[in-house]
């Protein structure tokens, strides 16, 4: 129940009370020794509940505050309920704790609960298991002196999130970890580490599948070539359905050579690219010569293609991933655009970032094919990607050589309108040419 009392009505009550033992002093002839006394009285009271309020408030251990009555009744009833609010809030906080707790324990990878400044608040037991951070042992140090591996400093320097890091556990170097950090909340950050070792050695084993596979196929392809192109040069006329026959093998020894060896590419540029150094790639050479190439591959379609280049603009990187990256967008235009068509190259400078286009007015992609462009081996119509020689594996390599580079790949196309694949580099591997 709410208890209203004014200041007003306090002093009415006191002043009745100096009034009435005024009143009675007057009747013995001391009226000013009764109401001293009346006041000492109200005072004394007023100090004896005061001192008993102050041992509740620090020594007592009990919720039930001291029984009065009066003001100091209305008091107590008004502290208790105070009380019990704040520990009904606090049990209620606690419970959300200690839920939020559970949950972090339950889940499958180490979870840290960092500030801004990148310093350990909270973290659960599987963060001691595979990453040897205590809690609440290592509350205050920085993660980045707990974890320390450059690649891991490198993450947390250029602070681009978006992507994760992937390092060996600070415990167990067979454990493979991939580290997450996201904000969570105003003022905090969550760190996340999952185990990824089997994934890892999994991706190994594939890779190493598919190197030495195509390793394998390279030479009983270059045997089978020979001898049909042995065959084919032979002095005497082949009979026309032999010829038919050696013929269809040749394009599929070919078709298929090919495809080795862009497996043998996709194979190289998906181990990573700091076993390599980079350096200063003449980016306006390299996509000249490819031009040319192409000028000499377009013979039978007739394509126009035209061009537009900077002769200054260069990047940072390794030049025989560029170029099969800028290759491969390349061909694929000159593959998918009909005869008679248009394809545009371009290499400028677009705000702050290079950006490499080929643009075609061929027949487009269709909307739901977009995001799968850059899978292995999918092709949006099997039956061309076949009669044009496609893999389904050109976009694929794009998109490993341009993780290496800091780049992404933008894709602009409407069905039936033609196509644009952009190529966009960041600042940090822009380089500068001189022109004589």
């Amino acid at each position: 129940m709410y208890f209203r009392l004014s200041a007003k009505a306090i002093f009415a009550k006191f002043l009745i009370v100096l009034a009435v033992s005024a009143g009675v002093g007057l009747l013995f002839g001391q009226p000013f020794l009764f109401v001293a006394i009346s006041a000492v009285v109200i005072l004394s009271w007023h100090y004896i509940h005061l001192i008993k309020l102050m041992k509740w408030l620090w020594k007592s251990r009990t919720i039930s505050p001291p029984h009065a009555d009066g003001i100091w009744g209305r008091i107590y009833d008004g502290l208790y309920r105070q009380t019990r609010q704040y520990r009904q809030k606090q049990k209620t906080l606690n419970d959300k704790i200690r839920q939020f707790r559970d949950g972090a324990e339950a889940l499958p990878d180490a979870a840290l609960v960092l500030s801004n400044d990148l310093t350990i608040q909270w973290g659960n037991k599987k963060a001691q298991r595979i990453l040897g951070i205590r809690w609440p042992g290592d509350v205050g140090q920085r993660i980045d002196n707990l974890i320390r591996f450059p690649e891991f400093a490198k993450y947390i320097e250029a602070a681009n999130f978006d992507q994760p890091c992937h390092i060996q556990s600070p415990i167990n170097s067979d454990i493979m970890l991939e580290l997450r950090l996201m904000q969570y909340g105003v003022d905090q950050v969550l760190f996340l580490a999952r185990d990824i070792s089997k994934i890892h050695r999994l991706e190994e084993m594939r890779r190493d599948f598919v190197a030495n596979v195509s390793h394998e196929l390279k030479t009983p392809l270059t045997v089978v070539r020979g001898y049909v192109e042995m065959v084919q040069s032979t002095e005497h006329a082949l009979d026309p359905y032999w010829q038919k026959v050696f013929d269809t093998m040749e394009t599929q020894v070919s078709r298929m050579d090919r495809l080795v060896e862009q497996l043998l590419v996709l194979s190289r540029v998906e181990i990573h690219m700091d076993e390599e150094e980079k350096h200063l790639v003449d980016m306006p050479k390299l996509l000249k010569a490819l031009i040319d190439d192409a000028q000499w591959l377009n013979q039978d379609k007739g394509h126009t293609i035209t061009h537009e280049i900077d002769p200054t603009l260069a990047l940072e990187g390794l030049d025989n991933e560029l170029k099969s990256a800028c290759s491969n967008l390349i061909s694929n235009a000159i593959g998918y655009t009909p005869a008679g068509g248009n394809i545009h190259i371009s290499w400028v400078k677009d705000g702050n970032k290079a950006k490499f286009s080929v643009k075609d007015d061929g027949p487009g992609i269709r909307p739901e094919h977009v995001n799968r462009l850059t899978e292995r081996f999918f092709r949006v119509d099997k039956s061309r990607s076949r009669d044009t020689g496609g893999s389904g594996l050109g976009l694929a390599i794009v998109k490993h050589v341009l993780n290496h580079h800091h780049a992404e790949l933008a894709i602009n196309s409407r069905w039936g309108q033609g196509s644009e694949f952009i190529i966009y580099f960041e600042p940090k591997c822009i380089r500068s040419l001189s022109v004589a």
